[in-house]
């Protein structure tokens, strides 16, 4: 096996802003996100692709995925053995959930395309046309800057919008003024610090009657038992992101939660994430797939799973404006592999094959 691997950097369309990185003032936020390709080829010529997304929330950086990758023995890794392989890679450094999660969609979307199948059915989920609608989100921004982005976001039927700074009543006020009746979810960032803090905004927000849940009200280190204690009082319901990893995280989210909001970095890749969405299924929690800024490797990696999930908010790759990368789309938010050309694995081609043709 071939491993080559590089970083890369993802422009935004606007800044970026949520509430772990919102200063004073209103500063803070980024204007790009790092991350990493990574793509696997056989013998055979097979080739899979992954994607890192690292997060300074799971002290995981651009230099740390590169690092890990340097490690990896590519003698160790095939794609007919895709979990013997994910145990190799626990064995070369522990946690590091973001490269391996990149090498793991590799490894899948090989495996697939040496199985001559679209991951969805190597996984033996299929995928429904017409069904799955991801969110769009809004981030952390100035009331007349927070009105501009829901206006140009007007064809998605379902707004995510971040809060967790002063303006956050002003914001959703901006959000109504353009979108007055449109689904919205409300996405804290672990923002609030009390029980007492998180129970007030939560009824604060459900004064408007369109807003659907509310993700990671308070931080992942909370109680149990002031979790608990919100989560029987809320009038909303509440989902952990922070708070779930991994299916090691599925016993306390069933108590302390409602919904659990699944993204493929912060569980390890495609294999870990196929299995904490059906935990979470199994212990009674509805569940969300989610993303980081990304590109349309890891968002059409996580699409493949959609057939687990309630909700979608796999938007990342439709807030940048140098996606390198063609899969899945999202048309009016309706996620669809009508018009992927590639037709197993991920399905998903570089757009750089496009400018060959």
């Amino acid at each position: 096996m071939n491993v080559r691997f590089w970083p890369f950097h993802l422009n935004l369309a606007r800044k970026w802003t949520i509430a772990s990185n919102y200063g004073p003032g209103g500063a803070g936020g980024t204007e790009a996100c790092g991350v990493v390709f990574v793509e696997l080829r056989d013998k055979d010529g097979v080739v899979g692709l992954g994607e890192s997304a690292p997060s300074n929330r799971y002290h995981e950086t651009v230099p740390s995925t590169v690092a890990f990758l340097e490690k990896i023995d590519p003698a160790r890794l095939s794609f007919s053995d895709v979990m013997g392989s994910m145990s190799y890679l626990d064995s070369v450094a522990q946690d590091n959930f973001a490269p391996k999660g990149a090498v793991n969609i590799a490894l899948l979307d090989g495996a697939a395309r040496q199985a001559g199948k679209p991951l969805y059915d190597y996984l033996g989920l299929g995928f429904t046309e017409g069904k799955h609608i991801t969110s769009f989100s809004i981030g952390i921004d100035r009331p007349q800057i927070i009105q501009e982005k829901v206006l140009e976001a007007s064809s998605y039927p379902i707004l995510k919008l971040k809060v967790g700074s002063a303006d956050d009543t002003n914001n959703l006020a901006a959000l109504r003024q353009a979108a007055p009746t449109k689904l919205v979810r409300v996405d804290a960032n672990e923002a609030w610090k009390t029980k007492e803090e998180a129970l007030e905004r939560l009824e604060w927000l459900a004064s408007d009657k369109h807003i659907q849940f509310v993700e990671q009200p308070m931080p992942a280190t909370t109680s149990d038992n002031d979790l608990i204690w919100l989560k029987n009082r809320s009038p909303l319901p509440i989902m952990a992101d922070e708070s779930y990893r991994s299916i090691a995280d599925v016993e306390r989210c069933a108590e302390c939660y409602h919904a659990v909001n699944v993204k493929l970095m912060k569980a390890g890749g495609g294999s870990s994430g196929f299995r904490a969405l059906q935990a979470a299924r199994k212990a009674g929690l509805k569940t969300m797939l989610g993303c980081m800024i990304e590109s349309s490797i890891l968002i059409t990696a996580a699409a493949h799973l959609a057939e687990l999930a309630d909700y979608l908010d796999i938007d990342g790759n439709l807030l940048i404006t140098n996606d390198p990368y063609i899969g899945a789309t999202a048309q009016n938010g309706v996620i669809s592999f009508a018009g992927a050309s590639e037709r197993f694995g991920l399905r998903v081609r570089a757009r750089s094959e496009d400018k060959k043709e």
